[in-house]
């Protein structure tokens, strides 16, 4: 089936769904006052859930860190005169962007967990110093404490994931996840 045709059935039956669970509703039923409570299962699924995303968003970050940043550093592709040296900042200067943003949504998923969540908690502060590092990268003003910085965050997450039960691999995300496309 071709791609279009495929993504065109998919979006009818999701537009159907939604459709009979709207039509389904009724407002004859009286409201308790109470709150709904999740069911086991759905609690269950909510915390699988949690730990699988923390893990893609985590590895998608530790893939970016060590392709676009690490491995051009210690190759001196930062280094004043190096061949592809602006190309090499500004993908790094991406990446870190990219990393910083991946980092937060793995927090943020790792809240679904209560293991996961204690793990991940003491690294917010961690995390928040990368902000400004991806525009020091695209700049050309990194260090080696800067690119320390990028690889203690990144080896705290996966350990914290590690001592979780959500092992991180490294994903490299593709140029076109870099810059957000």
């Amino acid at each position: 089936m071709p791609r279009g045709v495929s993504r065109g059935v998919a979006a009818l039956l999701l537009s159907c769904t939604l459709l009979l669970t709207t039509a389904a509703c009724n407002d004859d039923t009286k409201s308790t006052g109470a709150a709904a409570t999740p069911s086991a299962s759905a609690s269950f699924e909510q915390q699988k859930l949690a730990k699988t995303r923390f893990v893609a968003n985590a590895g998608l970050a530790a893939g970016a860190t060590y392709q676009w940043i690490v491995k051009p550093y210690r190759a001196g592709k930062f280094k004043n005169g190096a061949d592809g040296r602006t190309f090499a900042l500004v993908k790094a200067g991406l990446a870190g962007a990219f990393t910083y943003n991946r980092l937060k949504a793995a927090v943020n998923n790792a809240k679904g967990d209560p293991l996961l969540s204690k793990a991940v908690a003491p690294l917010s502060a961690g995390i928040e110093s990368l902000k400004d590092l991806g525009t020091k990268l695209r700049k050309g003003e990194v260090g080696d404490a800067d690119v320390g910085a990028f690889e203690n965050i990144i080896n705290s997450v996966k350990d914290a994931g590690k001592s979780a039960g959500a092992e991180v691999v490294d994903q490299v995300p593709s140029t076109s996840q870099l810059s957000g496309g």
